[in-house]
């Protein structure tokens, strides 16, 4: 009796060994992991913003590519982004912060681009611009986005820089940002989205809870139009400086296609 006990027991252990395996085999084969990320930063800003999640992503295993927009045009930018898309070896998540997300709506239809993840960004709808939805609520108070000037360039206000772009973020940091910031054509706030990727593609999108440029509610209102996946994150309009760590968990979390 005892024999066929213990006999009865290491079949059922085999049995449940197999069904274990099966399982696992069966998830690999439908759940991969994209590794190619490309960034897309936004106006008043440059690439050096996202030396931390480069880091951050780099250590984990992740391909990243930085692109540096010329911020002459949406059409300029999208080309920007679209030649790194083109270098990648494969599957790609396209990130945008601020006015990159008005790029990555655009230039999201790139055959390698796999999902899409906005960051205290702008996604606008075919036929919509970004100031469109940035006059949709009032400015907050710190906000610095200055006219632009005789020659159509936007500046970010010094004097409200730290405050209003970069609150989360040490005085010096915040000094060299406003010192390497990108000159922005402002006509690109008004140029219409033609085909907005997020409408065919897995979009993800954060939210930053102290955001003074583009305020949360705002942001609230764009994502869950497009039914975007909303992460809300407390930090700054620059929350990727700021949460590096959290901000990379939703570039890794759109990296897992099913």
């Amino acid at each position: 009796m005892k024999t066929t006990y213990k006999s009865f027991l290491a079949i059922t252990a085999i049995i449940f060994t197999f069904l274990l395996s099966t399982v696992n085999v069966n998830a690999q084969k439908t759940t991969s992991q994209i590794k190619n990320v490309v960034l897309v930063h936004g106006a008043f800003a440059d690439g050096s913003g996202w030396q931390g999640l480069y880091k951050v992503l780099t250590k984990k295993g992740y391909n990243v590519t930085i692109v540096q927009n010329p911020l002459s045009s949406l059409e300029d930018d999208v080309n920007a982004t679209n030649l790194a898309l083109d270098k990648q070896d494969g599957p790609t998540i396209l990130v945008g912060h601020s006015w990159g997300g008005t790029v990555i709506t655009e230039a999201g239809n790139h055959p390698k681009v796999a999902a899409l993840v906005y960051v205290a960004a702008l996604q606008p709808d075919n036929g919509e611009n970004s100031v469109q939805w940035l006059q949709t609520a009032p400015p907050a108070p710190e906000n610095g986005v200055l006219p632009p000037d005789e020659k159509g360039i936007a500046y970010y206000d010094k004097a409200k820089f730290h405050a209003g772009f970069a609150g989360d973020l040490s005085k010096e940091q915040a000094d060299f940002m406003y010192a390497s910031q990108g000159a922005f054509h402002a006509q690109g706030f008004l140029t219409k989205i033609t085909n907005a990727a997020w409408r065919t593609k897995p979009s993800y999108g954060i939210v930053a809870t102290e955001d003074k440029s583009i305020v949360p509610s705002i942001q609230q209102a764009m994502y869950k139009r497009s039914n975007t996946k909303i992460t809300e994150i407390k930090g700054s309009h620059v929350v990727f400086i700021s949460q590096p760590e959290k901000v990379a968990n939703v570039i890794i979390d759109a990296s897992f296609k099913k």
